[in-house]
């Protein structure tokens, strides 16, 4: 049943909801912030204000004490001429309970207009006492200071003469207000740019997330083909990249299915027709006919079990997990595999093993599965004697079977590794799958190298070339093989004890076993 389609409402998306919590943190932060220094900012300009009418207070007794005045209007018209007043504010001198004096210039702040502001000082003076207060009328806050001014000894009386400044709050902080509007605004189109950006930005790192959906959305059994495009070097680009691995796992696992399905219903049908055949045409009164019969059914069973062992083994070998690779001494390993192959039945090994001593990474159960195959091989179609052996080629390891046969044609040298592809030698009454070659191959491939043949004068080599397998040694193992190969001591072998050679002797069979990983006996499948 196919899928049912998907809905393509995409509200709350993970991009959308990335974006737009940053985008509202930072937006949180920068009101935040501005909010903190907007408080601190009102804070300091209403402490200065207070500030301010404490130096006027200081001026006023500078003025009243620096001279001998007559009266006390005399004083209070000098202090209101003398104080200019500033920005935002305005100075008043009140004689008798009414405003008397004005400054010579304009002020922000006329405070005789203010309503009941007169009679308000002038009460609140009475005392004769300084006075700082808050006058506020319809919004409008005015910050101020009335102090009385007495000529000569005090009286007891209400002073004659005040004078008074003050200063319009809110037009002291409406700079500070509109500092703030500009920062709000400023900041809500910082956080608009931000969101913009931050949903192009998010948009293409993101992209192949959406590759990725839309991908898996229209992959299938069928279709395993399509893969996810990869740009930039970010973790996102690496999921891609690792998706489309895994894609790449999927295919090969649903062509190997599809490759095994293939096999088994090629191969299978002929056996499967041979022995129905000679079945339906056997004559039962015939012991002779009937034992012929059973002998050929036996035979092709027979054949049939090896292909699906063969089969079987195929499929497992395209699992990475049926491969342990480690570091692994090639000579024992080489060595191991010549004991061995002489045990194939018709097997004639050249005794000399060429085998160099190095270390490489590899399976050493899958490589001796891979060489014994070859060497069945040789065995089968070469017809004669054979070596096996490994080589170096800088830091690529070449294992080899070669024989003296007559040879593989040029024509066949492409195809011979292929799957159910038989030599001219080869055919269904050699007993063979047609497999061999094949599994051969693939143990090469899944160690990122390859198998081939190639013309070895009177007969082929099949080489398996696994490149960058050599493990670099270290300088101290190098010190340690030179020591070991070094010429014996000038002491004559005479004047050294018997005990102590036979020691060292097995010592180093000791050390040289050690120095070889285990090579446990796998199964292996002719071709």
């Amino acid at each position: 049943m196919p899928d049912a389609p998907r809905s393509r409402l995409r509200t709350w998306t993970v991009r959308s909801r990335i974006v737009g919590l940053l985008t509202l943190l930072s937006l949180v932060s920068v009101i935040a912030a501005g909010g903190v220094a907007y408080l601190v900012d009102r804070v300091r300009v209403l402490e200065q204000v207070d500030a301010n009418l404490g130096a006027a207070l200081d001026s006023v007794r500078f003025i009243v004490a620096e001279q001998q005045w007559d009266s006390s209007d005399d004083a209070i018209r000098a202090i209101v001429q003398r104080l200019a007043p500033d920005d935002n504010t305005g100075s008043l001198g009140i004689v008798d309970g009414a405003a008397a004096w004005r400054p010579g210039i304009q002020p922000d702040v006329q405070l005789e207009r203010l309503p009941g502001f007169v009679d308000r000082v002038v009460d609140e003076t009475r005392a004769g006492e300084v006075v700082l207060g808050t006058y506020v009328d319809e919004g409008r806050s005015i910050r101020y200071l009335a102090a009385p001014v007495a000529i000569g000894e005090p009286t007891g009386e209400a002073p004659r003469a005040v004078f008074v400044t003050g200063y319009d709050v809110g037009a002291e902080l409406a700079e500070l207000d509109g500092a703030a509007q500009v920062f709000i605004v400023t900041a809500l189109v910082a956080t608009a740019a931000t969101f913009g950006i931050g949903l192009l930005v998010s948009g293409r790192l993101l992209r192949p997330i959406r590759d990725m959906r839309e991908v898996a959305e229209r992959s299938s059994a069928s279709n395993l083909s399509e893969r996810v495009p990869v740009t930039g070097k970010d973790d996102v680009s690496q999921l891609a990249s690792t998706v489309n691995g895994m894609l790449d796992r999927l295919g090969r696992s649903l062509d190997s299915q599809r490759q095994l399905l293939q096999d088994v219903g090629h191969e299978l049908k002929t056996p499967i027709t041979i022995v129905r055949g000679h079945l339906e045409l056997v004559d039962p009164e015939s012991p002779a006919d009937v034992i012929e019969t059973r002998e050929l059914a036996i035979d092709e069973l027979d054949r049939m079990a090896r292909l699906v062992d063969d089969l079987r083994a195929a499929a497992r070998l395209r699992d990475p997990a049926a491969f342990a690779v480690r570091e692994t001494d090639v000579a024992a390993l080489v060595e191991q595999i010549a004991v061995k192959g002489q045990a194939i039945e018709g097997a004639d090994l050249d005794p000399h093993v060429e085998a160099t001593p190095v270390v490489a990474r590899l399976d050493p159960d899958r490589i001796t599965q891979a060489m014994l195959q070859l060497a069945a091989n040789a065995v089968r179609h070469a017809r004669g004697p054979f070596a096996i052996g490994s080589r170096v080629r800088g830091t690529d390891l070449e294992l080899f079977v070669r024989d003296r046969g007559p040879g593989v044609p040029d024509d066949l040298k492409a195809v011979i590794f292929e799957r159910f592809r038989r030599g001219a030698a080869g055919g269904r009454g050699d007993g063979g799958s047609g497999l061999g070659l094949a599994i051969v191959a693939l143990i090469a491939e899944t160690h990122g190298g390859r198998a081939w043949v190639a013309d070895a004068g009177a007969g082929s080599e099949f080489i398996l070339t696994l490149p960058g397998a050599i493990v670099p040694r270290s300088s101290a193992e190098v010190e340690r093989d030179a020591a070991r190969t070094s010429p014996p001591s000038d002491r004559p072998a005479s004047d050294r004890p018997a005990a102590d050679d036979a020691s060292a002797d097995r010592q180093s069979a000791d050390d040289a076993s050690a120095d070889r990983p285990p090579i446990e006996e796998q199964q292996w499948h002719r071709s």
